[in-house]
This record gives structure tokens, C-alpha cells and sequence, in this order.
């Protein structure tokens, strides 16, 4: 076991002997970087976990209707005009898929709103030629394995699990996500100034990074 594994561990094992709540807390990662200019080179990355975390609310813009993905359909596009639907359409998914046929009209429909929540659906994950059964199953299973990581400040909070969780589900996570987002920062290593994990309702635990 490697000795942040065992910092993390340790930490987890800490949260974890906190109060108890009504609700399964998460648990989230915050790495906080240093020496590092988001503005210069903002990060927007889609990073594969080993453990599902949570069944995410997924909304596709298709051609026609899917059994499934809740769908909106071009006729229904201006249905949200209204800033006020756009905004609850926003908050009530976690991402947005589409079909590359309606991409150009759900640019001007949504993209407003869309764009600076960074829930349009992307080229990485999220635009599909064919949108078949099996092409819509596949890729809702890959965004139920995947966590976006968009940087805008020198602290990246994530939620990378839930309370109820294996401990060691929580460890391959939070391993996956943090080595990810030191291969992609400009001075690896030298770019993050220390981690946290915490619970939802706790205080963070601080770990040091070498």
C-alpha cells in the first residue's frame, strides 16, 4: 500500500466515525493547487472511475424519443425560450447528451445557459451519431463511471463516493482521479499543494502531498 493510500485510509477511516446523519453523505476530494494559473490553462477533463458513484440524471437531445434517456426532441426546443425553463432544465440534470444531427440547434437553443454551467454535451462524452438502444445504453453507463473535473479556481472539489461505499471503492476512486489530474497539470506534482477529503456535513482532513 502505498503511504498516500495509507494517509487516505486513515483519513476515511476518521471521517467516518463522525455523527451520524439521516442521508448518505459523500464523500469529496478537494485538491488544492499551487504555482498554477487557471486562467492560462484552464483544466476540463472527463476521468473514468472504477465504482459508480450514482446513477446520474441524463437528458438527451435526440431526433426522436428514447426509452432510455428522458428526451427532448427539436419540436420541443422552444418550449425553452424562457430563461426561467432553461435554468430549471439545467438544475434538474447532471449531463446532457446529444445526437450530432440537432448538435447546431442545440447550440443556439441551449448553449447560453448550457455553456457556462459546462453541461453541453461534449465530443469527449456526450455526442453520438447513431442513437440506437445500445449506443445510448453504452454511453449512459460510461457517464455513470465518469467524473468531470473543470477547473476555475486553485481548488478542485469532487464528489468521488458515498459514505455507504467499501472503503477500498473509495481509495481505487479518489487514486484514479487524483493521478489523472496530475498527469494533467502543467508541473505534475509540483502543481498541488495538499489534499482533503471530507464528508458532506464534516470538516475537511488535510493530507500532504510528496
Amino acid at each position: 500500500m502505498s503511504e498516500l493510500r495509507k494517509q487516505l485510509q486513515n483519513a476515511l477511516t476518521e471521517l467516518k466515525k463522525s455523527k451520524e446523519r439521516k442521508f448518505d453523505q459523500s464523500v469529496d476530494l478537494i485538491v488544492n493547487l499551487q504555482k498554477y494559473d487557471v486562467k492560462r490553462t484552464p483544466l476540463n477533463l472527463f476521468i473514468s472511475v472504477p465504482h459508480k458513484i450514482k446513477d446520474k440524471k441524463i437528458c438527451g437531445f435526440l431526433e426522436s424519443k428514447s426509452t432510455n434517456v428522458e428526451t427532448i426532441t427539436p419540436d420541443q426546443f422552444k418550449k425553452y425560450s424562457d430563461k426561467k425553463d432553461l435554468k430549471k432544465l439545467v438544475e434538474k440534470f447532471d449531463f446532457f447528451i446529444a445526437q450530432g444531427s440537432v448538435m447546431p440547434k442545440v447550440a443556439t437553443a441551449f448553449g447560453r445557459v448550457l455553456g457556462p454551467t459546462g453541461k453541453m454535451p461534449s465530443p469527449q462524452l456526450g455526442i453520438i451519431l447513431n442513437a440506437d438502444d445500445k449506443t445510448i445504453k453504452e454511453l449512459k453507463d460510461k457517464i455513470n463511471q465518469t467524473i468531470k473535473v473543470r477547473v476555475k479556481e486553485a481548488s478542485i472539489k469532487l464528489a468521488i463516493g458515498k459514505q455507504s461505499m467499501e472503503d477500498e471503492k473509495i481509495l481505487d476512486n479518489i487514486e484514479s482521479v487524483y493521478n489523472e489530474i496530475i498527469k494533467a497539470l502543467p508541473r505534475d506534482k509540483e502543481n498541488i499543494k495538499n489534499i482533503e477529503i471530507k464528508l458532506t456535513m464534516s470538516k475537511p482532513i488535510k493530507i500532504g502531498v510528496k
